[in-house]
């Protein structure tokens, strides 16, 4: 469980990445949040914040957990560029980041104020897929749940995120 939180923020920092520009599709690339995820009755939270550089398609992430049965300090970052409607109205991007991680993930506007982002990054050493549903109460919240699962560590990670989107 040490590990999944940065790499459920990581994976959810790129997948928030991988969307069109709010003035064009409604979806905010510049955010922060905090998280809640449980997995094998073990929970944890985290802070994060990601944000575009300046009118770029470059995107900087960082998240760190606070409490919870995994403690403080957790402490990641990543740097992302945002491949705008790569397929089908949806956004690809490709990240890098502490912990050794890297990844890609997508995500789209399903319309309704939802929108959809699948992932898989890769931190040290295993796989984690992720999904994530999220609804836009307003232009700047968010709520979203999401559920991750790795290919070693810590299986079946479900998660409950609340973003302010500026």
């Amino acid at each position: 469980m040490k590990h999944i939180l940065p790499i459920l923020t990581i994976t959810t920092l790129a997948a928030a990445a991988s969307a069109q520009s709010a003035a064009s599709s409604g979806l905010s690339y510049n955010r922060v949040g905090l998280g809640y995820a449980r997995s094998n009755g073990l929970d944890g939270y985290t802070l994060s914040a990601s944000a575009l550089i300046g009118g770029s398609n470059f995107l900087v992430g960082a998240a760190t957990t606070v409490g919870g049965d995994v403690g403080n300090g957790a402490d990641s970052v990543s740097l992302g560029y945002v491949f705008k409607n790569v397929a089908l109205g949806a956004d690809a991007t490709v990240s890098v980041g502490s912990n050794e991680a890297y990844g890609l993930n997508v995500r789209k506007d399903l319309g309704n104020n939802l929108e959809l982002a699948a992932g898989f990054t890769r931190v040290s050493g295993s796989n984690v897929w992720n999904a994530e549903l999220a609804y836009n109460v307003s232009k700047q919240i968010q709520l979203a749940v999401g559920y991750a699962d790795s290919s070693d560590f810590v299986k079946g990670v479900t998660s409950f995120s609340a973003r302010y989107n500026f």
